[in-house]
């Protein structure tokens, strides 16, 4: 299977890349000089810093990265490229991966291994690389009103990684697959479970200028019991300031995630030996390419209710009795997650004259499993004695 994927990738990054319009709308690569560049002047180890902002499922970061070239040959490099970073809480009261907010700090890691080659007359650069990302997360509280105090708990996410790209002087391509392994779902609290998205997608940009490229990218994304399945669109813009600083916003939507919008900022050493060979490659986004270091690293997370979020803490299954709870003029908040509405409710009078706050029907385990995927609201309330319990409602379920 995994074969099956690059194979796949390397196709979708080479026939793209190989359109006779495309390879020669603007000359040939002897006309740019590209031929007299000796990629063992040029193909060099770099050390730096890297940090992003909290995207669709992935959190606010800083670190440290390299590229090391294990084999420089007269057109083509293998490398090694490592990230680290530390992972930082969310902004408050806005969760990177829908319902819980994630907390600091823990380190993430990345690695890929892959080989870089320049066609004949280097106008375009091929490459295949892959690898593996783990994730470690800390959880705090939510951002829908669901008390998680004291339910917190950790996770540790992992996911191996395939790219294929090109990338010619005007245009580069990008194919991904983000494939989660290991334990890909987790409880993040009593209420939330997280899970690892399984992520294919491909990127077109296009290069302004050699220091400015404008890309958009579509992807699918699946996994988290199939609440965040679908398709979704993404934009970037990314400038190399200078030579090895790099700046970059991103702004993307899907149905879990909606609009989300981050940044980020990588500064690399080391490259080139001289001050004309930097120059001269940054000139050449074919050559520099040879020594970017890979994109989609992360391992991205998407939340929702756990299925125990049928059966409250206090060991009531909401969704499979009859639920009929006295109540002394105890009323119950019910809010809606997606428009964050909240209406309250009071106990109706039964037949027999009894205070009740609703009931579930025998249908209610299938309903229930139905709304969880697709993100219903929920009750917060307390029984007559105290204790809390968690009943999922919505439309048909309250009586």
């Amino acid at each position: 299977m995994l074969r099956r994927i690059s194979l796949g990738l390397l196709a979708s990054a080479i026939s793209i890349a190989s359109l006779p319009a495309i390879a020669q709308e603007d000359g040939s690569a002897d006309d740019l000089g590209v031929m007299s560049i000796s990629l063992k002047d040029v193909v060099k180890p770099t050390l730096g810093f890297q940090g992003a902002l909290q995207g669709a499922g992935t959190p606010n970061q800083a670190g440290i990265g390299g590229f090391l070239p294990l084999s420089v040959g007269d057109n083509s490099v293998w490398f090694l490229d490592v990230l680290a970073n530390a992972n930082f809480a969310d902004y408050e009261n806005n969760s990177s991966i829908i319902n819980t907010d994630v907390a600091g700090t823990t380190i993430s890691t990345s690695s890929r291994l892959g080989y870089r080659w320049l066609n004949g007359d280097r106008s375009w650069m091929y490459g295949l690389n892959a690898g593996y990302d783990s994730r470690p997360m800390n959880t705090g509280g939510s951002d829908t009103g669901i008390n998680v105090s004291g339910t917190e708990e950790s996770a540790f996410f992992q996911q191996v990684a395939f790219n294929a790209e090109a990338v010619s002087n005007d245009w580069n391509f990008n194919a991904y697959a983000l494939i989660p392994i290991g334990d890909t779902e987790q409880d993040l609290n009593f209420f939330y479970q997280g899970g690892a998205l399984n992520t294919y997608g491909l990127d077109v940009g296009y290069f302004i200028t050699p220091e400015l490229n404008a890309s958009v990218g579509y992807y699918y994304q699946s996994g988290d019991l199939g609440t965040a399945d679908g398709s979704g669109v993404l934009g970037r813009v990314a400038c190399e300031i200078s030579s090895g600083l790099t700046a970059g916003v991103n702004v993307s939507y899907d149905e879990a995630f909606e609009t989300r919008v981050s940044a980020d900022l990588k500064v690399r050493f080391g490259g080139a030996a001289t001050t004309a060979q930097r120059k001269e490659v940054q000139n050449q986004p074919v050559i520099s390419a040879l020594t970017s270091s890979p994109g989609n690293r992360d391992v991205r997370v998407h939340d929702v209710i756990d299925a125990n979020g049928c059966q409250g803490p206090d060991a009531v299954n909401a969704a499979r009795v009859l639920v009929a709870i006295a109540c002394d003029g105890i009323s119950i908040n019910v809010m809606d997650k997606a428009t964050g509405k909240v209406e309250t409710f009071e106990p109706r009078i039964d037949k027999d004259g009894k205070k009740l706050l609703l009931t579930i029907d025998a249908e209610g385990r299938s309903k229930c499993e139905r709304l969880r995927r697709t993100g219903f609201c929920n009750i917060d309330a307390k029984s007559d004695d105290g204790r809390p319990f968690m009943i999922p409602q919505g439309g048909d379920l309250i009586k």
